[in-house]
C-alpha cells in the first residue's frame, strides 16, 4: 500500500471515531435504549475492521 493510499485510511478512520464520539455525546445514559446502544457496537466494529484492514496492509 503506498502512503498516499494509507494516509486516505487513516482519515476515513478518524472520520469514523469522530461520528462515534458525536453519537456517543448525545445519548443519555439514563435513556439509552437498546438500538442506541447497537448502533454505538456497529460503530466500534467497523473501527476495529478499519484498524485491522490498515494494519495487514502494511
Amino acid at each position: 500500500m503506498d502512503k498516499g493510499q494509507k494516509n486516505g485510511h487513516v482519515e476515513g478512520l478518524k472520520t469514523r471515531l469522530h461520528q462515534f464520539l458525536e453519537t456517543l455525546d448525545t445519548i443519555e445514559p439514563e435513556t439509552a435504549d437498546l438500538q442506541e446502544i447497537d448502533q454505538l457496537i456497529s460503530l466500534l466494529d467497523d473501527l476495529e475492521e478499519q484498524m485491522e484492514k490498515i494494519k495487514s496492509d502494511k
